[in-house]
């Protein structure tokens, strides 16, 4: 799948994805209200007051290959623990008290921001489909890494620019991308 038909299909992924969001809407509450010890030196209080979760027994999946996209199988057919749309994520009610878990989805927060939703997509499908699958997707691969840092008890670091850093090295080496 080459990065126009990708962008062509845009609309009814990011209609999926605002459908999913005015219908959880309702139950989502911000990442600050968690009380998390240690978030708060990795992400700034105003990212942890604006990000939301909503908990949810089966994280939402776009059905993308109703949308033909080819290619996401695995990723339509995944178990997640949590899925990020903007400054929205869902967590999985099982994991939904785990720190660690939104360390993660925080980093896609990061990226949606700055990103945009449009590059998002396309630099997360482009991503997935060149990197052989969800673990080989480098926006993947960043938020894994900087989790490790987290889970193995490293010094507090600003997240966001480093994210933002990284993300404009990956930017650049994946041209189709965006």
């Amino acid at each position: 799948m080459n990065p126009k038909e990708l962008l062509e299909k845009l609309p009814l992924v990011a209609g999926w994805i605002d459908r999913a969001l005015a219908e959880h809407g309702p139950r989502a509450r911000s990442v600050a209200s968690y009380r998390f010890p240690r978030l708060g030196g990795f992400y700034s209080e105003q990212l942890l007051s604006a990000a939301r979760v909503v908990a949810v027994d089966q994280v939402p999946a776009p059905p993308l290959s109703s949308f033909g996209l080819v290619g996401f199988e695995e990723f339509e057919n995944g178990n997640y623990a949590g899925i990020t749309f903007g400054d929205t994520y869902f967590a999985r009610s099982d994991q939904a008290l785990s720190e660690s878990l939104h360390f993660h989805e925080l980093v896609h927060v990061v990226q949606w921001r700055h990103l945009g939703p449009e590059r998002f997509l396309v630099a997360y499908a482009t991503g997935f489909l060149q990197g052989g699958g969800y673990r080989g997707n480098p926006l993947e691969r960043m938020a894994y890494s900087l989790q490790e840092h987290f889970e193995k008890g490293r010094p507090p670091m600003d997240v966001e620019s480093a994210v933002r850093r990284q993300l404009d090295a990956v930017m650049a080496r994946m041209p189709n991308a965006g």
